[in-house]
């Protein structure tokens, strides 16, 4: 029988435990441990700025293409590791799945947690750009943050458990995932600005919920203003693809102890 959502909250302290344990088998033997969350979405924000200030300049109007690569860059680098991480959780956990009943959502959705301490960690960091840059720190929009973060954890989420259930049935999910996260990756402004993209097509591409994300978070953390209308976008699908993505999970729940 599927389980309640609230299932999910009812086994809280087996998430934070094995939320935990996720963080610490992933930096307990690593030399700059913690300091990773920050060195990788700043080495790639420093390579997309070389690439797109020198060779091929990228318009960013007043904002220094560093802090809109790294406002970008950050909340991508949360999608794309949450939802690999999801995407195995199950598969690499296979003696948990075959054990004792609780939650199975418990697996992907402790590993995305894990990763949202990541980009916690990373987060702060924005904090020296602003003071180097002269951008608005701490501005009324900047309660907002909070909402768009949500919005992104629904999404991933919803994609996430219905990774990691379809990757049970069919390995070739995390392969195919890898595939489609890099088209997704130039299919979103992470790189260019929402401007580039031409007018004609932008009511279709806003329909990308990363679109509205990552608008959300540069409106906020660049300009100090609040999100734009590309935000309920992005909601309105983000939780479609989460009560869908929870739905295939549960419904298939009941095959992983047999199959994997």
């Amino acid at each position: 029988m599927m389980s309640h959502p609230l299932a999910l909250i009812a086994s809280r302290d087996l998430l934070r435990e094995w939320t935990s344990r996720t963080l610490r088998a992933r930096y307990q033997q690593s030399l700059l441990g913690w300091l990773w969350a920050v060195v990788q979405p700043v080495a790639q924000a420093a390579i997309f700025a070389a690439i797109f200030t020198r060779v091929v300049p990228v318009e960013t109007g007043d904002t220094p293409y560093l802090a809109f690569s790294y406002a970008a860059t950050v909340p991508w680098a949360f999608l794309a590791a949450s939802l690999s991480d999801m995407t195995a959780s199950l598969v690499d956990n296979m003696n948990l799945v075959n054990k004792i009943y609780y939650p199975r959502e418990v697996l992907p959705v402790a590993t995305m947690l894990a990763r949202l301490v990541d980009f916690a960690v990373a987060q702060l960091l924005f904090i020296a750009f602003a003071v180097y840059y002269g951008l608005p720190l701490l501005t009324p929009a900047l309660m907002f943050f909070p909402v768009v973060l949500l919005v992104q954890v629904s999404l991933v989420t919803g994609l996430g458990l219905a990774c990691a259930a379809g990757n049970v049935f069919v390995r070739d999910v995390r392969s195919l995932l890898v595939l489609v996260t890099q088209l997704w990756f130039y299919a979103s402004p992470v790189i260019y600005p929402l401007d580039a993209v031409p007018a004609v097509v932008r009511p279709y591409y806003v329909l990308n919920p990363m679109v509205g994300i990552i608008e959300g978070y540069r409106a906020i953390l660049l300009r100090g203003a609040m999100p734009d209308a590309s935000l309920a976008v992005s909601a309105a699908v983000s939780a479609v693809v989460l009560v869908a993505g929870y739905w295939a999970f549960k419904k298939a729940e009941f095959q992983f102890a047999d199959i994997v």
